[in-house]
C-alpha cells in the first residue's frame, strides 16, 4: 500500500507547510459525492490518529484514514500548473470512471 508525491506536490505542500507555520504533512482522504460516487478531500493534516496510515514521500508525510486507502492505494498525487490555473491531480489506478468534468471517480 503506497500514496506517492511527484516532486512538484511535495515542493507545493511544504511551501504551504512553511507558509502555514504549522502542520505535520499533508491529508488525502475521499468523500461520496458529485456524478461519479468519489471525490479527493486534500487538506492539512494537524494530527494523526492512531488509526490513520502514514506514507512518505520526498520529505513530506501523507496522511489517509484506512477507509479511504482503500479506494486510493497506489494514487500518485501531482500538482500541475497551467498558465493561471494551478491543482492537485491524482492519478489513481483503482478508478473504473470519471465523471465528465474530472471532478468525481468511481472504482
Amino acid at each position: 500500500m503506497a500514496i506517492s508525491l511527484t516532486r512538484s506536490a511535495a515542493d507545493r505542500v511544504r511551501t504551504h507547510l512553511d507558509q502555514r507555520g504549522t502542520g505535520l504533512g499533508l491529508r488525502l482522504g475521499v468523500t461520496q459525492t458529485g456524478c461519479s460516487g468519489y471525490s479527493y478531500v486534500i487538506n492539512y493534516a494537524d494530527e494523526i490518529a492512531d488509526s490513520d496510515v502514514v506514507f512518505e514521500d520526498k520529505g513530506v508525510k501523507v496522511v489517509v484514514d484506512p477507509e479511504a486507502l482503500q479506494l486510493i492505494d497506489g494514487t500518485e498525487v501531482d500538482f500541475i500548473k497551467n498558465g493561471l490555473n494551478e491543482a492537485f491531480s491524482f492519478r489513481n489506478p483503482n478508478i473504473s470512471g470519471e465523471c465528465g468534468c474530472g471532478e468525481s471517480f468511481n472504482v
